[in-house]
């Protein structure tokens, strides 16, 4: 299966977007309101209806960018972000992206990747965070039955993904996932080390 552009065309404009909580999820809500640096560089991969960064604009972060391959999501969130000067909405392929970053968000982005691209994931975090950067979000704690997304695994795999180019703050059990996912997520925090 083809997981490009127009997959995940297809998903948004058939509604068949059941990994959307309609919000932020709950454990990068209680990450971010511990954050007291409003002008850090923020990237969210995959960010699709971009909730987090509802959350993080009512907060007061003032740079932060989001990038989805699907055009169809991306119009939707330029247009709803179109005046706010504290965001910038790309449509572009994660891989392909430059720049400089402060914090990851990883939100449903992972688990949407061919499984084969993980490792290059990982490597490709590392080469946009900034010296002492971060990786923050959630990833799925549970194989799933499909060959489709979400890809799920486990922590012993993820390790292996990012032990050559993090460093391991945090990679345990949500304790305050939803309740659909409670006992099924594994909240990461990951600062970058040099490659």
């Amino acid at each position: 299966m083809e997981l490009d552009e127009n997959f995940w065309n297809s998903k948004y404009k058939n509604n068949e977007t059941g990994w959307d909580l309609k919000a932020p999820s709950t454990p990068l809500k209680t990450y971010i309101d511990q954050l007291e640096n409003k002008n850090i560089r923020i990237l969210i991969p995959g960010c699709g209806n971009a909730y987090e960064a509802d959350y993080l604009l009512e907060h007061g972060f003032t740079n932060i960018t989001l990038i989805d391959i699907s055009e169809v999501v991306v119009k939707t969130i330029k247009e709803k972000f179109k005046d706010n000067q504290h965001i910038k909405v790309l449509h572009q392929d994660f891989f392909t992206l430059e720049g400089e970053f402060d914090l990851i968000l990883e939100q449903t982005f992972f688990c949407a990747l061919n499984p084969e691209l993980r490792q290059k994931y990982s490597i490709k975090v590392n080469e946009l965070l900034a010296e002492k950067g971060k990786l923050v979000g959630v990833l799925f704690d549970r194989h799933f039955e499909n060959n489709a997304p979400p890809y799920g695994g486990h922590k012993a795999e993820y390790q292996t993904y990012f032990n050559d180019y993090f460093d391991f703050k945090v990679m345990e059990n949500c304790y305050n996932s939803i309740p659909p996912r409670a006992g099924s997520e594994l909240f990461i925090n990951l600062k970058k080390i040099k490659k």
